[in-house]
């Protein structure tokens, strides 16, 4: 009987970490990534400031929440295995003033549901000993967070997919998709392509391949650009390792933070501002064709009606270097706006309901012969390889 074929649709790290859990359980399966540009990890996986997040935030029994808590330790795993750059510093998670240390201990409360182990709660005093120059009133401890390369870890999984003879094809965009007589035709701007199954985790552009390939497109791909400052490295010393506010229930994003990078140096940001390109990394990044894509879909007008103040702060925000500094001197009071200069931008693949709400979970849609990774925003790096092993278990009945 010949071996089964599967085409995984992109070249991130969900689609690669997917081609690796697919290679070890199943070897005999033929396993060829797509990636469209002539590099893996060149969009959402490589513009992410590297934070191996532990599964603190998210709802306790959710997709989000069980595979980001066994995908941090899996892949801190996989980092010392294959000699990745990483390291588990701890964060703090800061109440800036006493309005937010209820929602801080819901958060406690949240995350030792989770799983997570080491949580302390701490006093003025108790956090000044880890980050001696944070602001605020109290925190969390959370000594599981660290940092990591996920350029490195990309590099690793792409070479793994390789010496178990696996394909990993660049500069093959998909442009069709049709399943014909129990086959997929794929058309590439490379070579057209075969398989038996089909895998779409193509990130920022997961809903336009799902409709490739026949599905309605119910929730779509909403792109955020998050925009960063690097603090100068006069100034470095103000934040030792990861430094976060306590999340706003009204706002849909995680707020501004200091993260170390680990390779030297010190991220503040980001904030989150429609892109008006899928792959929008500058304000002057405009695709008419997705800035189309996003203006008539009516969830945007909905979720902008709802969220009018945050939308025009995140704008206002984004134009100004002294705003953004304002709210980063919530957490750190001593940093300055000279402290700052200008950093890179990353794009968030949010997928967003009709309703103008996001979805919150990671979206898994399982079809004959396909699977399509509809959702997969942070903490999908950091679960990468738990979100692989949950594709794995429901597609390996095919093989």
């Amino acid at each position: 009987m010949p071996s089964k074929r599967v085409t995984i649709i992109g070249g991130g790290i969900v689609g690669l970490a997917t081609a690796c859990k697919l290679s070890r359980r199943c070897p005999s399966v033929r396993v060829t990534v797509l990636e469209k540009e002539d590099k893996v990890c060149a969009h959402q996986s490589g513009h992410n400031s590297g934070v191996l997040h532990a599964g603190l935030y998210y709802k306790p029994g959710s997709l989000k929440a069980r595979l980001a808590v066994s995908g941090v330790r899996e892949l801190v795993a996989y980092c010392q295995q294959h000699n990745v750059p990483h390291e588990i510093c701890g964060k703090l998670v800061v109440a800036t003033d006493e309005s937010e240390v209820p929602r801080l201990r819901d958060l406690h409360e949240r995350g030792a549901r989770n799983g997570l182990e080491g949580l302390r709660l701490l006093n003025r005093d108790q956090m000044r000993e880890i980050e001696p120059h944070v602001g605020g009133v109290a925190a969390l401890h959370v000594p599981q967070e660290g940092i990591v390369d996920y350029g490195r870890v990309c590099e690793a999984m792409r070479t793994e997919i390789e010496s178990a003879g696996g394909s990993v094809l660049l500069g093959a965009e998909v442009t069709t998709l049709a399943l014909r007589n129990g086959e997929w035709r794929i058309g590439t701007t490379a070579a057209e392509q075969a398989a038996d199954f089909v895998i779409n985790c193509a990130g920022l552009h997961c809903d336009r391949v799902s409709m490739l390939a026949g599905e309605k497109r119910e929730v779509r791909i909403v792109p955020f650009r998050g925009e960063y400052y690097k603090i100068r490295p006069e100034s470095q010393h103000l934040v030792r390792n990861l430094i976060y506010p306590v999340p706003d229930p009204q706002f849909p994003f995680l707020g501004v933070h200091f993260t170390r990078l680990i390779h030297g140096g010190i991220e503040a940001g980001p904030n989150a501002v429609l892109a008006f390109a899928r792959e929008g990394y500058r304000k002057t990044d405009v695709k008419v064709g997705d800035l189309w894509d996003a203006l008539t879909f009516s969830g945007l007008w909905r979720f902008l009606a709802k969220h009018k103040r945050m939308s025009w702060e995140e704008l206002r925000r984004s134009f100004s270097k002294q705003l953004f500094c304002a709210s980063l001197q919530r957490l750190v009071p001593e940093v300055r706006p000279e402290d700052l200069s200008p950093g890179g931008a990353g794009v968030r693949a949010q997928a967003m309901s009709p309703d103008g709400s996001l979805v919150q979970d990671f979206c898994l849609l399982r079809r004959p012969q396909a699977l399509h990774v509809l959702n997969a925003p942070s903490p999908a790096a950091t679960a990468s390889l738990a979100i692989g092993e949950e594709i794995a278990n429901l597609v390996a009945s095919e093989f």
